[in-house]
């Protein structure tokens, strides 16, 4: 897969991109495809700020879950994420928000793909 492929918004700040597994699959793209036009507007706009300024201070929009994951709220939607050291934002999986906190298994997934994402990427720099 090329990298263009991953690849959401490149930003002065931030480049932000989808992560996909091995097999070259990725849950946040696959749910972001079948959300409503409307949603994926909201989305954009949030990603397009983050990789434009840096930054998002409104945590109704943007939120620190602590463990190194990060999530986007356009509602109702939550997209999980992680930094990279090369100025990257790597969303890892998506999901309806339902209850006011965060799934756990939603957040150890994550953490798991931030895992595998940078084993694969020390595997692919040496």
């Amino acid at each position: 897969m090329d990298d263009k492929s991953c690849i959401i918004y490149i930003g002065p700040k931030f480049t932000i991109e989808w992560y996909y597994d091995k097999d070259e699959y990725s849950i946040a793209k696959n749910y972001f495809e079948k959300t409503a036009l409307e949603q994926k507007r909201k989305f954009y706009l949030l990603i397009k700020k983050m990789g434009d300024t840096g930054k998002i201070f409104d945590k109704t929009k943007f939120r620190n879950e602590g463990d190194g994951i990060f999530v986007f709220k356009p509602k109702p939607d939550r997209y999980l994420s992680f930094f990279t050291d090369n100025r990257k934002i790597i969303i890892t999986n998506a999901f309806e928000k339902k209850t006011n906190k965060m799934p756990k298994n939603e957040k150890d997934l994550a953490i798991k793909l931030r895992k595998d994402y940078f084993e694969r990427q020390l595997g692919e720099n040496k």
